[in-house]
């Protein structure tokens, strides 16, 4: 009798603590950070689930910039047992990564190899992990030499993705070649991209934007409007070029403010994004008022907003 309601009670907790990760996650895709923070604050490394409470926890630090805090519950995650999972990994280097970005040289160096090797472990434990391979790219393409930066170990992975993948392995030579400043060989790539999945265009199209072929990103996401009068991805991609070039203001106007009334998906543009853009079209059209108060709304959404900042600036004075 002992037995079997000792069994009942290791049945009844198991059950619970994965109820409990299915919930965080299900609360993280909703949104409720507050409360997928409350959920998971208490959970002991004993416990079953605190590698993915770990990664949770350092998801939520990461969405709010906290990337030393989020660094920290990464590795946590993945050290804990259960932890020997891809995307821990992944989100590991990915912290590091952005940690490095506004480091010294001396803090870049030390965590160099170690962003490296978290993508590496991501690749061993998933190999169609894309993120951690396109990551690995980046990272080749623009570390020295002497902290192992490759273009021809950036060949190589690609060679890899497109094995798995052709078209992730287009995009991925058309961002190497873009690193080796061969535009003309890129867009090539890119192209193909495109034309094996229409829905890989926003790539094409940043690419264009760096270029400053707006003309080109213009006539893209014209034609997909003209296919799909509801495609959100491209109204707002139309709304940005607007904003960039200086160019049919008037359209990137009335794409944005169609934006502004579409809930975003998860990855796709943000509303403070589209505030941001639509006071750079304001403030193009010399309406400084309305601009300052779309910066303003942006920043509001979204204080981080470089371009957001300077624009606020410009029209203040």
């Amino acid at each position: 009798m002992k037995l079997l309601l000792s069994f009942l009670l290791l049945t009844a907790f198991l059950a619970q603590s994965q109820t409990m990760a299915d919930k965080a996650r299900k609360l993280y895709d909703e949104k409720k950070y507050p409360e997928v923070h409350n959920l998971l604050k208490g959970i002991e490394e004993n416990n079953a689930e605190y590698a993915v409470a770990q990664y949770y926890l350092g998801r939520l630090a990461y969405d709010q910039k906290d990337y030393d805090n989020a660094a920290d519950f990464f590795e946590e995650a993945t050290d804990a047992k259960g932890g020997q999972v891809a995307e821990y990994y992944n989100w590991l280097g990915n912290t590091y990564g952005t940690i490095a970005q506004n480091a010294n040289i001396f803090r870049q160096g030390m965590l160099a190899p170690k962003m490296k090797s978290a993508w590496e472990k991501a690749i061993a434990l998933d190999p169609k992990n894309m993120d951690a391979r396109f990551s690995l790219i980046s990272y080749y393409t623009q570390a020295p030499g002497i902290m192992g930066g490759s273009f021809e170990k950036a060949k190589e992975m690609s060679l890899q993705i497109g094995l798995m993948n052709p078209v992730q392995g287009h995009r991925s030579l058309g961002n190497i070649l873009v690193q080796e400043k061969k535009f003309e060989a890129a867009e090539k790539e890119y192209l193909e991209m495109v034309k094996m999945d229409p829905n890989f265009s926003p790539v094409l199209a940043n690419f264009y934007f760096v270029q400053q072929k707006y003309d080109k990103a213009f006539n893209m996401f014209e034609e997909a409007l003209r296919q799909n009068p509801q495609d959100m991805a491209s109204t707002y991609q139309i709304g940005k070029a607007s904003a960039l070039s200086g160019q049919r203001l008037d359209l990137g106007e009335e794409c944005l403010k169609k934006y502004l009334n579409y809930a975003p998906k998860q990855n796709e543009p943000s509303h403070a994004g589209a505030n941001m853009r639509l006071a750079q079209i304001y403030e193009k059209n010399g309406k400084k008022a309305d601009a300052k108060q779309m910066f303003e709304t942006a920043l509001k959404l979204d204080n981080s907003l470089k371009e957001a900042r300077e624009g606020l600036v410009r029209v203040s004075k």
